[in-house]
């Protein structure tokens, strides 16, 4: 079954953290795979070569189907897995987080590095923000000439969010729609154009809003 919806880290950007002398940065980044997680990892470990540790979690898929996480030399389960936890408990998906620590000299125990991993990267997201998107299906109305502009009207003052507009013969306007307003939809489309609109459901896809 997938997601209705997830969140998602609305930009790249960082979060800086000192607990007991140690700075801990972390860093998120959207990912659309785990090709684009992995890149930026390697990014920010390339911005941070001095660091004492670059540990990281990654959640990618709606239904979060691969998650990652690593220590990076720190003790067993303290770094990587709360900042997953972290991740996974506010609903983020196609996200990934690096938190680079700079040891200030002061060791924290087991209990303090799980709440500072996890702490600095629920910070990061407080202080970046996130954005929840939906899932919808693709769908291509295609009226004539003289109807586009006023379908398209009709489509963005109810509230439709249009894709994509193409001019062939036709005019091919791409929507997304929630699956549940699919039927309703078709009746208003019916009623708007008298009928004389073409209507082809597509694939799914997820979208803000």
């Amino acid at each position: 079954m997938k997601a209705d919806q997830y969140e998602t880290v609305a930009r790249e950007g960082s979060h800086e953290s000192e607990i007991n002398r140690s700075r801990f940065l972390c860093s998120l980044a959207p990912a659309a795979t785990e090709q684009e997680a992995q890149d930026f990892i390697a990014r920010i470990r390339r911005e941070h070569p001095t660091a004492t540790h670059n540990c990281f979690a990654y959640v990618i898929g709606a239904d979060a189907s691969i998650q990652k996480a690593s220590d990076d030399g720190e003790p067993g389960g303290t770094a990587g897995v709360p900042m997953l936890q972290m991740l996974t408990r506010r609903d983020i998906r196609y996200a990934v987080a690096v938190v680079t620590r700079y040891y200030g000299g002061v060791k924290l125990g087991a209990g303090g590095l799980i709440r500072a991993y996890g702490g600095v990267v629920g910070e990061a997201l407080d202080a970046l923000g996130t954005v929840t998107r939906h899932r919808y299906r693709l769908a291509t109305v295609t009226v004539d000439h003289q109807r586009a502009g006023k379908t398209q009207n009709d489509l963005r003052s109810t509230g439709r969010a249009v894709l994509d507009v193409r001019y062939g013969e036709a005019v091919s306007i791409e929507i997304g729609l929630p699956e549940a307003d699919v039927d309703s939809f078709r009746a208003w489309l019916n009623d708007v154009t008298a009928g004389t609109a073409g209507f082809e459901l597509g694939g799914e896809a997820y979208g803000e809003g």
